[in-house]
């Protein structure tokens, strides 16, 4: 991205929110910013203070302040002990990997469920498996040595404890912020094509579109078709009707053909 006035480009940040795989409204919103300064998290969720799935990025923290609640990610705990488990064949790290693969066991279960049964069956099954993960966790760490790579993987997840096991309560709550990091790939896998934004204002353009060509394909419809439609019914919908051109509200109007 260019800044006006300067000869230089400097890097930008797309970031991307998204409702999780459980909601029934399935949508993801990216915005462009010049940094990834906590602020623009902060700007773009605004007055929000929903369930934040998310790792430990400290820009996220001034919203948990605001009453946004953070609900860890799981995935990302878990990529602590997989890392020392492919360098060093860490034995700590292994265990580990064992109780949180058997909690990813009970979230295959569940994933076609209802939100209540879900939540039930975790209270049933997960928390046993949280608590005993919990309890290794405290006794290892007062065995391996401070500052060595697993006890800093241990601390990354008794640090935000908390918030990786609130999951438990809420059956519309994923383990993971996964489903985000899905959304993002479209981005990773075209990148040669929009290395250069041009400016911030050209960026904001680019993330407005992305947003509704992923939201289409997370609806269920042809992004090229939906365009399509959407810009032909542009010019003449009304101001006030304007949102019925989302995504998630779109009723595409097909021909009818009728054989002779």
């Amino acid at each position: 991205m260019r800044t006006p006035g300067a000869k230089k480009t400097h890097r930008a940040y797309v970031w991307a929110y998204a409702t999780s795989q459980f909601s029934n409204l399935a949508a993801v919103v990216y915005d462009f910013s010049p940094s990834r300064a906590g602020e623009h998290a902060r700007a773009f969720l605004g007055h929000w203070n929903g369930k934040l799935v998310c790792d430990d990025f400290a820009g996220y923290k001034a919203g948990f302040e605001l009453g946004v609640t953070e609900i860890g990610c799981m995935a990302h705990a878990r990529r602590k002990f997989f890392d020392l488990h492919v360098t060093n064949k860490s034995q700590i790290a292994e265990k580990a990997l064992h109780y949180i693969g058997a909690l990813y066991e009970v979230e295959r279960e569940v994933r076609e469920l209802k939100p209540d049964v879900r939540q039930r069956i975790r209270q049933k099954k997960a928390a046993p498996i949280i608590d005993a993960l919990h309890a290794w966790m405290i006794a290892q760490r007062q065995l391996v040595p401070e500052g060595s790579a697993i006890g800093k993987a241990v601390d990354y997840s008794l640090r935000r404890w908390i918030a990786l096991t609130r999951y438990l309560d809420d059956g519309g709550v994923p383990i993971d912020n996964n489903w985000i990091e899905n959304q993002i790939r479209p981005w990773a896998l075209g990148r040669s094509n929009w290395l250069f934004a041009g400016s911030l204002r050209s960026g904001k353009r680019a993330v407005a579109i992305m947003s509704l060509i992923q939201s289409a394909r997370l609806d269920g419809h042809d992004p090229y078709v939906y365009l399509k439609d959407v810009l032909t019914r542009l010019p003449t919908q009304r101001a006030s009707e304007i949102t019925e051109l989302l995504p998630h509200k779109w009723a595409s109007v097909q021909p009818c053909w009728r054989s002779p």
